[in-house]
This record gives structure tokens, sequence and C-alpha cells, in this order.
């Protein structure tokens, strides 16, 4: 599978300014379809909150989506890749760091897209992703 993440992954995608709230991002992510908010500051990717960290972080634990800004629940601790990288050095990241979706940047954190799994199964060969579910849901 000698793709690049570029041809795979979804250009543009919607973002989110660190001053939004969980509410916001919800409402995003329910518009867009989507599982990741990625969090942006001047265009560069600062953090990331995914519908599960909305679930556990805000919902079960009693707190008020419309107060509670992205910061405060956002992951930092970013794993990411570049558009040039080869589709299955994403994929060995995604399986290492047990994620489903990896954002993509360019040069000095530039957010200008996202991979996900659901990318590689349309487009993967079903071997392939069958592979990277297996290694995501160890």
């Amino acid at each position: 599978m000698a793709k690049s993440v570029q041809e795979l992954m979804t250009s543009n995608p919607c973002s989110i300014d660190t001053d939004k709230s969980v509410a916001y991002a919800a409402k995003m992510m329910r518009d867009e379809d989507v599982g990741l908010a990625p969090i942006v500051e001047d265009n560069r990717l600062v953090g990331t909150v995914t519908d599960r960290d909305i679930t556990i972080r805000v919902v079960a634990e009693g707190k008020d989506p419309e107060s509670t800004k992205v910061t405060d629940i956002a992951s930092t601790k970013l794993v990411t890749v570049e558009p040039q990288q080869d589709l299955d050095e994403a994929l060995q990241l995604m399986a290492k760091h047990q994620v489903r979706r990896l954002p993509v940047v360019e040069e000095g954190g530039r957010l200008v897209g996202v991979v996900a799994q659901a990318d590689v199964a349309k487009h993967g060969d079903d071997a392939r992703t069958g592979e990277l579910v297996e290694e995501i849901s160890k």
C-alpha cells in the first residue's frame, strides 16, 4: 500500500478555536458527522477532543458542557503525521498509540487534514484494514 497520507486524508477539517465550549464542539461534531475536533490557535494544532472525551470527561463527571472549555478536556500530547508521509507509517502510528484518527500537520504545526481508520477502510486493502483494526483494538 504505497500511498501517502495526503491521498486519503480529509482535507481542511473543521476545527475549533481554543476559547470554544464543549457544547460548541459537540454540536460541530454532530453537524459535521465526525468523532474528532482538532483545536487550533492561529491555525496551529494545539489539541484534540473526541466524542469519547466529551462523554468521559464532561458528561460522566457531571460538568456543564456550556461552561467547560474544550481546552479543559483536550488531549495535548498529540500524535500527528505529515501529508507526504507514507500511509503505512500512519497505520503503524495508529496501532502503536491505539488511536483511530491522526491529525495531519505541515511544518510549524498548521493543521491541513485528518486521516482516520475509516479513510483506510474506504480506500485501503481489506487485509491491511483488518490488521489495523485488530492492532488498535488491543
